[in-house]
């Protein structure tokens, strides 16, 4: 998943428990994406893997707004194995609203075949074409079956988890979800693993954020989700603006910007540590810091405010610390990335 032509050629799966799809990201503040297909013979699209909702929508042909014309389109009449009961469907997402028909046809991640899988329509411009929702099945809208409770259904997968990998350079290949397994390439030490507190997005607590070992937020824990549909790590406006003070960060002009960083006070800057389930998850600058490279290169922080009171542990975070989302035992596993 990233902002740019899909890596499409398969990994060598030959270890791996079922599919894996590789996805890339070219510049740091934009999503990871990766390709599928859906009915046959096959019309190909690139998607957000967003752990943060449950739906999976592409564009349809019936859309003619330039929000959709610009992608590829599905087209049911092309699908020999398409077919709807013309169930109409709305949802909102952060970049917009979606409205559309629910349709089921066959959908291809890698080498797996999902059958009857239900999908919807496109919503708003953006640089991919669709959202593969992998929140829990009480997130989706319409109560339409979620990709992943389709892939166990059909047994399709050996375990009844998926795991993300995500490198962090800028246009590096490589970034990894696996269905049904976890690859033990992409991470070092142990695993750790935190119950979910609330199963819709993937919730769970933080015990406390701190810095040189003060206190900067969460003392008292914190709802937070892991989600791969943010690019930030994004938290309630007054402890992040509190931790934008303490690594050195200093508003954009414009601000809705992320905060502006000195690329060269890089290794004079502190480790902004998540203390998770009795567990230390240290983030290096290397880590919250992002790389622009325009007119020159510059530097901005990967933390952001929002207006709510939930933490989201974005792809900031998740590029540190490999991802494993456990369905059966409803808990995330992380463990620091390789």
């Amino acid at each position: 998943m990233g902002s740019g032509e899909v890596k499409r050629e398969k990994k060598d799966e030959s270890n791996k428990t079922s599919g894996a799809e590789e996805f890339r990201q070219e510049h740091p503040t934009l999503s990871y994406y990766g390709a599928i297909s859906i009915g046959n013979p096959p019309q190909s699209f690139t998607v957000i893997f967003d752990t943060g909702s449950s739906n999976l929508w592409v564009p349809s042909v019936y859309c003619s707004e330039q929000s959709c014309t610009m992608h590829y389109r599905f087209n049911p009449s092309a699908s020999s194995t398409y077919y709807s009961n013309n169930q109409h469907v709305s949802i909102q997402y952060g970049p917009g609203a979606m409205n559309g028909i629910l349709g089921y046809d066959t959908v291809r991640i890698s080498n797996i075949n999902i059958h009857n899988q239900e999908f919807g329509g496109f919503f708003s411009y953006i640089k991919f074409d669709g959202i593969l929702g992998m929140g829990y099945p009480s997130l989706a809208a319409s109560g339409a079956s979620t990709v992943f409770e389709n892939l166990m259904s059909q047994h399709l997968v050996d375990e009844p988890l998926f795991s993300v990998y995500l490198t962090r350079q800028d246009g590096a290949s490589g970034s990894e979800i696996v269905f049904g397994g976890i690859d033990s390439s992409h991470y070092t030490g142990q695993i750790h693993w935190v119950p979910v507190t609330r199963e819709a997005y993937w919730q769970i607590l933080i015990d406390r954020v701190t810095i040189n070992g003060q206190a900067a937020a969460c003392s008292g824990s914190c709802p937070a989700i892991v989600d791969t549909g943010t690019s930030l790590l994004v938290g309630p406006s007054t402890p992040i603006n509190a931790i934008q003070q303490y690594i050195g960060a200093t508003p954009s002009y414009y601000a809705e910007k992320p905060y502006t960083i000195n690329c060269n006070n890089l290794y004079n800057m502190p480790n902004v540590v998540f203390t998770i389930n009795g567990v230390d998850f240290p983030l290096p600058p290397q880590a919250y810091t992002l790389h622009t490279y325009n007119n020159q290169r510059s530097c901005m922080s990967g933390f952001g405010a929002t207006g709510g009171s939930l933490w989201i542990l974005g792809d900031v975070f998740i590029g540190e610390y490999y991802s494993i989302f456990d369905v059966g035992n409803n808990r995330v596993g992380l463990a620091k990335a390789a």
